[in-house]
């Protein structure tokens, strides 16, 4: 899906979405947001690129960032709760990983991203393993997470 049918969906469904990003810097509400008319369906953001922004401005536990680290399943879960709370959305995507070139490591190694949905009935985190360079990986998150933002809001409309 494209951000102008993902966009189109949401306002023509009355669903609203936000977005905590790390990895990706805003790129995901940037691509929401380029569509005309996206106020529609979008009322902010949150760029946490580092775990002090995730713990004050997303309430990502210290502990959660101290066992996992800000690349795991648990803290794009809490970025995404954090979000869903913050904004009030129907649907809250979280976005964090490596995306290179450096700071990749044998056991998280760049291209690992994990995306955080929330919405009042779910609440999960999918795991990515992606090849590329540094802004092929971010596209491609992004990419990824407008897919699953039309998924989730389909399975939404479905089960009203």
């Amino acid at each position: 899906m494209n951000n102008n049918e993902v966009v189109s969906y949401l306002i023509e469904n009355n669903l609203k979405v936000t977005c905590a990003e790390s990895c990706t810097g805003g790129l995901l509400a940037s691509a929401i947001t380029s569509v005309p008319g996206s106020s529609a369906c979008f009322d902010g953001s949150t760029v946490s690129y580092a775990n002090a922004v995730k713990h004050r401005e997303l309430k990502v536990k210290s502990s959660t960032l101290k066992k996992y680290g800000a690349v795991s399943p648990e803290t794009a879960m809490e970025m995404c709760l954090g979000a869903y709370k913050k904004f009030k959305s129907d649907i809250a995507v979280a976005i964090t990983g490596i995306a290179g070139p450096g700071g990749g490591t044998e056991e998280k190694p760049v291209g690992l991203v994990y995306l955080g949905i929330k919405t009042k009935n779910t609440h999960i985190a999918i795991k990515l393993m992606l090849s590329g360079t540094r802004d092929e990986i971010r596209s491609k998150t992004v990419q990824k997470a407008l897919d699953e933002i039309y998924l989730t809001a389909t399975d939404i409309v479905n089960n009203r």
